[in-house]
């Protein structure tokens, strides 16, 4: 059997390129800051390579399962809620006291509801969602750098209206594992997600006889190889993002997040331009205040997205999958445009995306977490249809 190196085109130019970047990139971060906000960095660069090996996606299984009933994306969504619960929670409630971990708590309220349900049309129309959007952006694909760009736009306009829509009905911040208990919160939850995963896997079963395996068509001779060059089985995708983002709420104090610094970046990019951001409620004080007032790159976050899109760009490259697209339509375009701004206004509403609020929230205990999945999956369930009437997809029924 030939190797893999051998069937593929490695982008040596680019992965040249990358390595140097990751370099430079991690010494002068030690020197300017610390070792850790180098450590960040690299953790990014992991779950860049993790993502775009495993392509490890939600908008897509979300589109799978709505439009075919194929769950292998969402069911591999289930596990990996429920392997960062059981590293998670215990941490949470600070059963080992030498580690220190918090959870991703939101208000649970219409924020969330609206917030989330935005979020869940964006995603479809924009191709990705908070994690997507970074590693396509990493693969190559231009159209995404128009997603991400109105992402950015859509977060830093949430930010200037989020103390209104935080004033409406809520019951405010509730955490299941103070409410219950570590135990029997993570006991109660792994129900509910093997009964999740019960009926994603019965619904495909019912449509197409049985389910789809999670290591279809990626079997390689070599393992080393394929670790390398790709691609993985999305199983591999799961154990890796649980491993990095245990890694990360150890490190960080709290769950990976990404969408934070999209509404940074905005932020400093109108204060650049004269905007009078500092006086906003939600740049005025705590953390943000102490963000908006720093270099871009003492934020944790803001250095781990850019890693993810590097690590992203560095796996592209090794797989021969790395390669920028043209000049996009006018109707991806303005799907772009669309889904970035209901992307980043539905974020910043509902206390994050798919990363911070729905895998942070839930794998933490936060009971906004399950409101963000509900809420967002009818979104994404309005967005797959405003798809299918833009044709972009074909009818559901439609052969392919």
């Amino acid at each position: 059997m030939e190797s893999i190196a051998q069937k593929i085109k490695t982008n040596k130019l680019v992965v040249l390129f990358v390595s140097f970047s990751v370099l430079f990139i991690s010494l002068f971060l030690q020197y300017e800051f610390n070792i850790k906000q180098a450590l960040f960095f690299l953790v990014g660069i992991a779950f860049g390579l993790t993502l775009m090996h495993a392509m490890f996606g939600f908008t897509g299984g979300w589109r799978m399962f709505i439009r075919s009933q194929r769950s292998v994306g969402i069911r591999a969504q289930i596990l990996l809620l429920g392997f960062s619960s059981v590293l998670f929670f215990p941490v949470v409630a600070n059963v080992f006291p030498e580690l220190s971990g918090h959870s991703a708590l939101g208000q649970v309220g219409l924020s969330v509801l609206v917030g989330a349900f935005l979020f869940g049309i964006g995603m479809q129309l924009g191709g990705g969602c908070g994690s997507g959007t970074l590693f396509t952006v990493g693969q190559g694909q231009t159209d995404m750098l128009i997603t991400i760009s109105f992402f950015i736009i859509g977060a830093t306009i949430g930010s200037y209206h989020l103390p209104w829509w935080l004033s409406l009905p809520n019951i405010g911040k509730v955490s299941i594992i103070n409410e219950l208990g570590w135990i029997p919160a993570l006991l109660s939850q792994l129900a509910i997600l093997a009964i999740l995963y019960r009926y994603v896997s019965w619904r495909e079963i019912k449509q197409h006889q049985k389910l789809q395996d999670f290591s279809a068509n990626q079997q390689r001779e070599n393992f080393l190889e394929q670790l390398i060059h790709g691609p993985w089985p999305i199983w591999w995708g799961v154990i890796g993002l649980t491993l990095f983002g245990f890694i990360t709420l150890i490190m960080a104090g709290y769950p990976w997040s990404i969408t934070f610094a999209f509404g940074l970046w905005g932020a400093k990019i109108w204060s650049a331009l004269g905007g009078d951001v500092a006086n906003w409620t939600y740049w005025s004080g705590g953390y943000p205040a102490k963000a908006l007032n720093q270099s871009v790159l003492a934020d944790i976050t803001s250095i781990m997205n850019f890693g993810i899109i590097l690590g992203a760009m560095l796996a592209a490259a090794l797989a021969g999958k790395y390669a920028p697209e043209g000049k996009p339509k006018f109707k991806r375009v303005l799907t772009a445009v669309i889904g970035g701004l209901l992307l980043g206004y539905g974020a910043r509403l509902a206390f994050g995306c798919n990363i911070g609020a729905l895998l942070g929230g839930i794998a933490s205990g936060s009971l906004h977490g399950w409101l963000w999945l509900v809420s967002a999956f009818m979104g994404g369930i309005v967005g797959v249809k405003i798809r299918v009437w833009m044709k972009f997809d074909k009818p559901y029924g439609a052969r392919s």
